[in-house]
């Protein structure tokens, strides 16, 4: 078979285009035929596995609507006595690869994920076609050149992202900084450190990680953390050149140094779900708009941006895609036993939100699965650049989970942990991920039973050192970025209590009195500081992140 560096080098770039981003082309009426084909293999693999007949219930669903209507839908819950345990002898097909993500606090240490021989083959087009787009700058164009320089700022193996950058390297000859094999031994804060460093010596053509690392990055070049230690610099003429070059240019045009005076990348893949938060802060210090992926551990790559870095495309041959209206889906949260109407991606409706679910395909376990996250379908086409298939973009989270810089997600139990341990006397709480001079925050609303003489600095201190004792991920976020997300509003004594009276008054049920812990609405906020004074009001952030 021939190489993706050999086609590119004989010149055969359209054949490589079709292979890797050939799906972009397709119809929806094409998507779904591919989505229907695959779906069939996978129900007969079901059937003939342990965990298949357990999840299917002995059905063999004929087609892709009978499958809708008679297999219930799973969370992590119904996978937990196998694939912690890593039961190969349950799977559809035998694991090429455990993958492991975060779990939940309290429920367990992680997730353990399978990764079957046809995935993680299938993953490396995938890959590939990822790169190719990041750097792409129309259809068909392909910039990739044997040994670019990539910058390792992921989460090792057996993390999903490992696995993504080792399969990557697989099908084409990328240098990654530092090596994968010594990257792996590093802790994280030493692995982003070396990275940067040999990039100074070696060049750096693109970067695949966390846009809160890029931003964090260009935050120390800006306060001179590039041009310290030039003495080590003395005998790398050519590196100390390019950096008194970069210095010059950021003085001409009267600016602090940031990284895009020192490189000039083809191009930035963004993990991580802030990364539409700090796009425009990327593209400042970096000199190129990042191209976002939308991934998780369980279905591997699900949509990407293509070279508009607009809204993204979902991949047709990983995951059978099904699209829960929100309203449903809180029926299934209140009801377990109701079965509720999905939609699949050709009877989406553009401007509407959904929560997503999945079956993998090609051998993967899961069925039916809901991630929790919300995603909006944006149009039904790209009408600019001829892409016939629906556009769509994250929102957030649906079920209770705050994700914060791609590092931590924090559950209603961990919040509530660390309020009680604080021991500063509260009545209730709310909190919700909102962003504050374009960073993601987390919003506390805390209404205190005494706040006589309480500073609210000190409370801030107080829950964020309990919320770092209590989640070492966010403790990361201040010793690795720099981050201290945690923002705190005091609301006047018996705020809660009005807002649950509003309710009563309204003809609210029960269940809708009191407004959720973790991740208030729009309209749930609004309601809760209608009667707090304007002072408080006007601490709020303009633009809010779960709308």
């Amino acid at each position: 078979m021939v190489s993706a560096i050999e086609l590119i080098q004989q010149g055969r770039t359209e054949e490589l285009w079709q292979k890797c981003c050939g799906f972009l082309d397709l119809n929806i009426e094409e998507f779904m035929a591919v989505q229907e084909r695959l779906l069939t293999e996978q129900i007969d693999l079901l059937n003939k596995c342990e965990l298949g007949r357990i999840l299917l219930g002995g059905i063999k669903p004929r087609n892709t609507r009978e499958f809708q209507q008679r297999i219930p839908l799973t969370t992590y819950k119904d996978y937990a006595p196998y694939l912690p345990e890593q039961r190969e002898d349950v799977l559809p097909e035998k694991p090429f690869a455990w993958q492991r993500t975060s779990g939940r606090s309290g429920e367990y240490p992680c997730k353990w994920v399978p990764l079957s021989e046809r995935m993680y083959q299938d993953l490396g087009d995938t890959m590939l076609g990822v790169m190719i787009l990041c750097t792409a700058k129309k259809r068909g164009h392909i910039a990739l050149e044997e040994h670019d320089k990539v910058i390792y700022n992921l989460a090792p193996r057996p993390y999903a992202s490992g696995i993504w950058a080792v399969r990557g390297q697989e099908v084409f000859p990328f240098d990654f900084l530092p090596p994968v094999i010594e990257a792996e031994q590093m802790q994280f804060q030493e692995r982003v450190k070396e990275g940067f460093k040999l990039a100074l010596h070696e060049g750096l053509d693109m970067f695949f990680g966390l846009s809160s690392i890029l931003v964090a990055v260009g935050e120390q070049f800006g306060n001179g953390a590039g041009t310290k230690n030039i003495s080590s610099l003395l005998s790398r003429p050519r590196t100390l050149m390019k950096l008194v070059k970069a210095v010059i240019k950021s003085k001409l045009a009267h600016r602090p140094l940031m990284p895009k005076d020192v490189w000039s990348l083809k191009g930035v893949i963004a993990m991580g779900t802030d990364s539409s938060i700090y796009r425009e802060k990327v593209k400042e210090m970096w000199g190129c708009t990042p191209l976002d992926v939308y991934g998780c551990t369980e279905a591997n790559i699900i949509a990407i941006q293509t070279w508009d870095r607009k809204d993204m495309v979902f991949y047709p041959h990983t995951n059978l895609w099904e699209f829960l209206p929100e309203p449903e889906y809180l029926e299934w949260q209140a009801d377990p036993d109701h079965m509720p109407k999905t939609l699949l991606m050709n009877e989406v409706k553009a401007g509407e939100n959904y929560v997503l679910l999945f079956t993998n395909l090609m051998g993967g376990p899961f069925v039916r699965y809901v991630v929790g996250d919300v995603i909006r379908i944006t149009s039904l086409r790209n009408e600019e650049l001829n892409i016939d298939l629906p556009q769509m973009t994250f929102i957030g989270r649906i079920d209770g989970l705050i994700d914060i810089a791609g590092f931590t997600r924090l559950t209603e139990k961990t919040v509530w942990q660390a309020i009680e341990t604080s021991r500063l006397p509260y009545a209730d709480w709310s909190i919700r991920k909102d962003e504050s001079e374009g960073k993601p925050i987390i919003h506390l609303y805390l209404e205190l039973k005494e706040s006589k003489n309480i500073d609210k600095n000190q409370v801030t201190s107080a829950i964020h050192e309990q919320l770092c004792k209590v989640d070492a991920d966010y403790a990361n976020l201040e010793s690795m970025l720099g981050l201290k997300p945690l923002k705190v509003t005091l609301l006047p004594s018996g705020t809660f209590a009005q807002y649950m009276l509003r309710q009563q008054q309204a003809g609210a049920d029960l269940a809708h009195l009191k407004p959720p812990h973790m991740n208030l609405s729009d309209a749930m906020l609004d309601t809760l500081l209608a009667e707090v004074p304007e002072p408080v009001r006007e601490a709020v952030p303009a633009r809010r992140l779960n709308t």
